[in-house]
């Protein structure tokens, strides 16, 4: 169901020949195991918003673990608690339309997946979608977070495409602006209904499912 807020899509100029995805929060259900791992939403949901908040305002890579437990610290959560939510990464489920979303869209163009985590973190997330995507960057492999354009510009080089060519699917309302500067134009599948940062740039499409994604890419 589209989200009575949104606005109407609009049509990019040409048909993307690739789509980039966010892993964590656009094709996976993440926000469910850290409520999980914290004891239930209202504890989850703050932890969360203060990791994504880190994160993106980290830069430069430095252990994504080791965010997770600051960020556990700062809301007042104990720090061991990263350490459950790092082991249980295998229990990460996909969005309940991930899998026949993407089974369409891999018949038409090249799917990707750039993601802010560790390498072997970002591995046991990505398998969890059971696409085999071909490429998935992390920014440990890029050496920066998102926004920073490192790891955008990393996967547009694995692909071979030019920014304009590949639609970005956001999931973190950071990526709006990350993607945007770079050039990709932004699907924003926000189905947890966040608020986009001030000044972010308008997504083509804002929806909180991923069907929507199917009429810009296979029109």
């Amino acid at each position: 169901m589209k989200n009575p807020s949104d606005s109407r899509a609009r049509v990019p100029a040409a048909e993307p020949r690739a789509v980039l995805f966010d892993l964590l929060t656009a094709l996976l259900d993440s926000a469910a195991l850290w409520d999980a791992v914290a004891g239930g939403a209202e504890k989850g949901l703050p932890w969360r918003e203060t990791y994504l908040r880190n994160t993106y305002a980290a830069g430069a890579y430095r252990p994504y673990e080791q965010l997770v437990r600051e960020a556990a610290g700062q809301v007042g959560l104990p720090e061991i608690l990263a350490d459950r939510l790092v082991s249980r990464y295998g229990e990460l489920a996909p969005w309940s339309e991930v899998n026949e979303v993407l089974g369409m869209l891999e018949q038409r163009v090249r799917l990707a997946v750039v993601t802010n985590c560790s390498e072997r973190l970002g591995r046991i997330a990505a398998a969890r979608i059971g696409v085999a995507f071909g490429v998935v960057v992390t920014a440990e492999r890029a050496g920066y977070y998102k926004p920073h354009p490192r790891p955008y510009g990393l996967a547009l080089e694995a692909l071979g495409e030019a920014p304009e060519t590949v639609l970005f699917v956001a999931g973190s309302p950071y990526d709006l602006v990350g993607a945007a500067a770079i050039g990709m134009p932004v699907f924003w599948h926000n189905r947890l209904r966040m608020t986009a940062p001030p000044g972010a740039p308008a997504p083509l499409a804002q929806h909180d499912n991923l069907y929507p994604l199917l009429r810009l890419v296979m029109r």
